[in-house]
């Protein structure tokens, strides 16, 4: 394999001995598992508590789920992990934090806001790349009752959803990266994003404030690689929906990028038309289940060679919403080849 410098432009860095994804679970909800890739889910839980006295204890236990999955998929045992990297939506990343209480891996919690899987592949591809791991595990969630109550209103509350509203994905997903196999969809590139926000202030509109932050990622990444957007099979945004996916196509046109049947967005794939998801699907587990059932899959098949996955994160909070504060937002790429 040519060499590959470790930094490549500004933002974007390069793995001389790029990680391998071993395997990827998936674990979502009824919803999830009624849309379209609901036959591609390694788990499909029957409601939305899991026999749980909570929702916030239902998704760790799902994430729980998700990450004993990973190893069993790999035939390996949590004490040959390093390192788990996880996060997600709740307040002090809770779901994380309890799922990591239960599995004993050396935990590193990161916030991304639905971001997080992006971040989280990024950081592990580099531990290892640098020689400060053989397996690390990324892990990140999210559920739609816990992620209304924390950031909008009970769900209990029935509110009107607008048309730019999103459904918080209730998922799981765990991704396994190694130096240890020579085949497999591997982890190339990585590009950080900057933190933008151009004045949204209406949670109820994620796609608007997250769509400057994707289109400045994509940018970079080219920029930063020598690339076009013809030399990717697909460019895939985290969970912008619909409009944001086309608020992020204008900027790129505008910045000289044509992306046209290239672009796509995970928070399109998730839920069919009739499940009237409004704008489309949201949450950690957006890109993180779309990852796991559709192109890792296609990337070890070889169907797919290589595709751009770029979450995006609304990195707000409720208290900084109600103080009038506007939505800041970033988004992360990783360069994922088969």
């Amino acid at each position: 394999m040519t060499a590959v410098p470790k930094r490549m432009g500004n933002q974007t860095v390069g793995f001389s001995q790029p990680p391998r994804i071993l395997s990827v679970a998936t674990v979502a909800g009824p919803r999830e598992g009624a849309g379209p890739m609901g036959s591609l889910l390694d788990l499909v839980v029957e409601d939305t508590l899991v026999g749980c006295k909570t929702w916030e204890q239902a998704e760790a236990s799902m994430l729980e789920s998700a990450v004993n999955l990973c190893l069993k998929k790999a035939n390996m045992s949590s004490d040959k992990v390093q390192f788990l990297i996880a996060g997600d939506l709740l307040n002090q990343i809770v779901s994380s934090s309890y799922m990591a209480r239960q599995v004993g891996i050396p935990f590193i919690g990161i916030y991304g806001a639905c971001s997080t899987v992006s971040e989280g592949i990024a950081l592990a591809a580099m531990i290892i790349d640098g020689g400060f791991a053989d397996y690390v595990l990324v892990a990140t969630s999210s559920h739609h009752n816990t992620a209304e109550r924390q950031y909008r209103y009970p769900t209990e509350f029935g509110n009107q959803r607008p048309p730019t509203a999103q459904w918080t994905v209730t998922g799981a997903a765990a991704i396994l990266l190694t130096s240890q196999v020579k085949s497999g969809p591997m982890v190339t590139s990585a590009t950080v994003g900057k933190v933008l926000d151009m004045g949204i202030k209406d949670p109820n509109d994620m796609g608007s404030a997250m769509a400057p932050a994707a289109a400045d990622t994509i940018h970079r990444h080219l920029t930063d690689t020598g690339r076009r957007p013809q030399d990717y099979n697909a460019i895939l945004t985290g969970d912008l929906g619909m409009v944001g996916k086309k608020i992020a196509g204008e900027l790129l046109r505008k910045s000289g990028l044509d992306l046209d049947g290239i672009l796509d967005d995970c928070g399109l794939k998730i839920y069919s038309g009739s499940q009237d998801p409004h704008s489309g699907a949201s949450g950690c587990a957006c890109s993180g289940l779309v990852l796991g059932c559709s192109l890792w899959p296609q990337l070890a098949s070889g169907s797919l060679r290589r595709v751009l996955l770029v979450a995006t994160g609304a990195l707000h909070s409720p208290l900084s919403v109600q103080q009038g504060e506007s939505i800041p937002s970033v988004a992360h790429a990783v360069c994922l080849e088969g």
